[in-house]
């Protein structure tokens, strides 16, 4: 069972992305305010969850979360700005974004963030596995992200989205040498092997 809260009495919100890793497509990032008593014996890291339970777990989070947001950040400007910076300011806009109340402390999953203006934060390497409310912004940034990717694979079939979300599979990647790549792909990214090259 993942630990309720960092600190007793506080305003916690749990911050996570998903898809720093990928090849093509936003970087999505959540936060969750869930009440002190919340506990799920099936909420984890959402990576190590199946489709199924994750999107069982959005539907609970959702339903019982004092608060939630989630934002995505574009692949233009992670190539602007970097994709550790493109985080950070996805997790930034999701804090910005809570209307029902005001955290008074920002869990991390991670080891880097920006202050947030005003907000104390405690970054946890690993935290999506330690604390409830950082896998419940894991789980929801995962599960809308994941949607969003199947969305672009009806106009980008070529890429096998539906399946691969954007992350760097063999299949992806020879996809992207034999049609190149599309509005959504990273260009700041090695979006094929090295040792193969795009004419």
């Amino acid at each position: 069972m993942l630990k309720p809260y960092y600190k007793q009495n506080t305003i916690e919100a749990g911050c996570d992305e998903a898809g720093r890793g990928c090849l093509a497509g936003p970087v999505f990032a959540a936060s969750v305010v869930l009440p002190s008593d919340f506990r799920d014996s099936n909420l984890n890291d959402s990576k190590v969850l199946s489709h199924k339970q994750r999107l069982s777990l959005r539907t609970i989070i959702i339903a019982n979360a004092i608060d939630y947001s989630v934002q995505q950040i574009s692949n233009e400007e992670i190539d602007r700005i970097n994709i550790l910076n493109a985080s950070i300011l996805g997790m930034h806009k999701a804090v910005d974004s809570l209307r029902k109340v005001k955290p008074e402390l920002l869990l991390i999953d991670g080891n880097r963030f920006k202050q947030y203006p005003s907000i104390a934060h405690q970054c946890i390497v690993k935290g999506d596995s330690l604390y409830m409310s950082i896998a419940a912004a894991s789980v929801l940034a995962k599960t809308y992200r994941d949607e969003f990717m199947e969305e672009l694979h009806i106009e980008f079939p070529q890429y096998g989205w539906i399946k691969n979300k954007g992350y760097p599979t063999k299949q992806h990647r020879m996809a992207i040498q034999e049609f190149g790549i599309s509005p959504y792909h990273r260009l700041s990214y090695r979006l094929i092997d090295s040792q193969l090259k795009i004419f």
